[in-house]
């Protein structure tokens, strides 16, 4: 029985992956790092502290600190994005429908815990939300699964009772070994790649989407 819907943020609860290019590129800039777009493609869905490893000189990370680097990349995006952030399209009339069907909604992000109560508060719906969990909260961040174990833990439910909204392939990953159902966004992503991972199904946003539709998920062999 279908009893909780966890969701990723960045790329789900928000499309935002031309705010976070520009706040890398100008993070970048400030270390006089080169870094390419494709390079960091790869790294989406994965948590700040393994970005941050493998993209930055280990120079600048003994020097500075892996996790105040990760502070000030974000410290730039949430300035760049504040002033124009909007929720994903159809978010806000899904979120309220499936709180009147009486599911538990969870955030499941590996992003820092400021950015999501940032994305929130500045979208005003943190009231559908019952749980959340960062990736500064947990040891390991996606595509481990212990970010959607938490979420589901918080939210007093079983794995299998949830389904996951997701955007990339670390965390389709962490929803599929947390024993979830998995739905794939193709915002950070397109539809052809997202085909090739191991995603339940696929969705332009969440607009039309139907509790129907994910209760028979739930119960589909696949």
């Amino acid at each position: 029985m279908l009893k909780g819907l966890l969701f990723d943020m960045d790329g789900v609860l928000v499309n935002n992956l031309d705010i976070h290019r520009q706040a890398f590129a100008e993070f970048f800039r400030r270390y006089g790092v080169e870094r390419t777009f494709d390079e960091l493609n790869r790294h989406f869905g994965r948590g700040n502290d393994d970005i941050m490893g493998d993209l930055m000189p280990r120079e600048i990370v003994e020097r500075v600190g892996i996790r105040e680097l990760g502070n000030q990349k974000e410290a730039i995006y949430r300035e760049i994005y504040a002033p124009i952030i909007t929720p994903q399209a159809g978010l806000v009339d899904f979120l309220a429908k499936s709180n009147e069907h009486g599911l538990l909604c969870a955030v499941g992000s590996s992003g820092f815990k400021a950015n999501v109560d940032f994305v929130l508060d500045k979208c005003d719906i943190r009231q559908y939300f019952q749980a959340t969990v960062a990736g500064d909260e947990v040891t390991r961040c996606k595509p481990d699964p212990e970010i959607y174990l938490t979420a589901a833990k918080h939210l007093g439910i079983e794995a299998k009772e949830c389904i996951v909204f997701e955007d990339a392939e670390a965390g389709i990953e962490a929803g599929k070994r947390a024993g979830m159902k998995v739905i794939a966004l193709a915002t950070t992503f397109d539809r052809s790649f997202l085909e090739t991972t191991e995603a339940d199904y696929i969705i332009d946003d969440f607009r039309g989407l139907e509790i129907k539709q994910l209760e028979e998920l739930l119960n589909s062999c696949k």
